[in-house]
């Protein structure tokens, strides 16, 4: 009933939303005289601000419609090439020039940790000049029917392999964050099959492969309280009127209370800003926490079977590194992965995924050929450093070109080996 509670007073609070939105209107309008005024721009500023923490945010968009390659502008246009009912792939289709030799196939796969796929607009902004670029748009458990079935961490997995078929041989996957460890178990369990159709490459970035190295406060909430606090305390059934109504799920809205009471005192001052911004009348700042907050404050649910799993294996029983970790009740073992070849790259300052927990898969990918493995940690950046972020356009993005395009399995052979540490040496 909590859930339904939520949306309740969610929908109780649509007039007084309404009214804020018509005094914003109001008094910033710039016929009216008042809005010229530091006390006009105050109530503007005041009416906006209790509108934006107030409203619902509707999944965002990715808006990008064009990009830079070979130097030249060129459309960019999305379209879906694979779908599921828990997921689509997008595809960013570039009008390139016919005849032009094709750029590596990337699939990033996005983190199902709340956010939607959107949060890497700028990851795949920054790869669209290097790569035929492909992302999981995974959907909003509250919108699937419950005619539709479940969805579990082996399904996730099934998923990313299904993805993998569809592309073809000789594309490059991408794990961002969550996806590391079932990309990881994805591949192993490709590797061991003797699938074709398994990544040329494999670059898995600010991941948890072993959350026991350096654990963070989201490490230590999970061993601390176990699985059962989670099932009893964050799993509700989706309310009425949504598609999927009745299926149990963990809501978004707890989750984004769980991303701000971390750094609950920045998102304070923050909005605190915003509002001076405002009555200074300081457009620029203020779009700027306009374009971060529409993106931050838009969650997702997920099913509660996958989160519940995903705890449990990841971090609670830290399967995967100790080698117990099972899909379908088949073992999962990295150690099977020999033909791909491995980049991790890792933030400074992650309070996410802690350092060494994305380098831990080096460990137990056991049998991949040094000279195809490379580790990067990035000074002085957090966890959306990893992905996003001027350092992450200037000094990961090229590392990870470098990387795809030398062992794509049409160049691989003619590659000098590369081992890349830190930007510290």
């Amino acid at each position: 009933m909590f859930y339904q509670l939520y949306e309740l007073n969610h929908a109780a609070l649509q007039p007084a939303r309404l009214y804020a939105d018509a005094v914003r209107f109001f008094y910033s309008n710039p016929l009216n005289p008042i809005s010229h005024t530091p006390l006009g721009r105050s109530v503007a500023a005041a009416a906006e601000l209790f509108e934006r923490t107030t409203r619902r945010y509707g999944k965002p968009e990715f808006g990008l419609t064009k990009t830079v390659v070979d130097w030249k502008t060129v459309g960019v246009t999305e379209t879906t090439v694979w779908s599921k009912p828990f997921c689509n792939l997008i595809r960013f289709e570039r009008s390139l020039p016919a005849g032009r030799k094709p750029d590596p196939k990337l699939l990033i796969v996005a983190p199902m940790s709340g956010h939607y796929a959107t949060l890497l607009r700028g990851t795949v902004e920054a790869m669209l000049p290097h790569a035929d670029v492909h992302i999981t748009d995974w959907v909003d458990a509250r919108m699937v029917p419950l005619s539709k079935g479940s969805f579990d961490l082996d399904d996730y997995i099934d998923y990313v392999i299904d993805m993998f078929h569809a592309l073809g041989p000789d594309t490059h996957v991408m794990g961002v964050c969550q996806p590391s460890v079932p990309v990881l178990a994805a591949v192993a369990l490709m590797e061991k099959r003797g699938d074709p159709f398994v990544p040329s490459t494999m670059t898995l970035m600010g991941g948890p492969i072993d959350t026991r190295r350096n654990p963070t406060a989201v490490n230590l909430l999970a061993e601390e309280k176990g699985i059962d606090w989670f099932r009893d305390n964050v799993i509700m059934q989706a309310p009425w009127p949504v598609p999927g109504f009745g299926r149990e799920v963990y809501p978004g809205f707890l989750q984004l209370s769980g991303f701000m009471s971390m750094n609950l005192d920045r998102h304070i001052i923050a909005h605190k800003d915003f509002f001076m911004h405002l009555v200074k009348n300081d457009g620029d700042s203020a779009e700027k926490h306009r374009d971060f907050y529409d993106e931050y404050l838009a969650v997702m649910d997920l099913t509660a079977e996958f989160y519940l799993q995903t705890v449990d294996t990841v971090f609670v029983r830290h399967a995967l590194p100790k080698g117990e970790m099972k899909h379908r009740g088949e073992a999962v073992d990295p150690g099977a992965i020999r033909n791909v070849a491995l980049l991790t790259v890792e933030g400074e300052n992650d309070d996410i995924s802690g350092l060494g927990q994305t380098q831990a898969a080096h460990d137990l990918c056991v049998n991949i050929p040094a000279d195809r493995q490379a580790h990067y940690m990035q000074p002085a950046v957090g966890h959306y450093g990893v992905f996003n972020g001027s350092r992450f356009r200037s000094e990961i993005v090229p590392r990870i070109v470098d990387f795809i395009t030398s062992y794509g399995r049409q160049t691989r052979v003619a590659v000098k080996p590369k081992l890349v540490r830190s930007a510290k040496g």
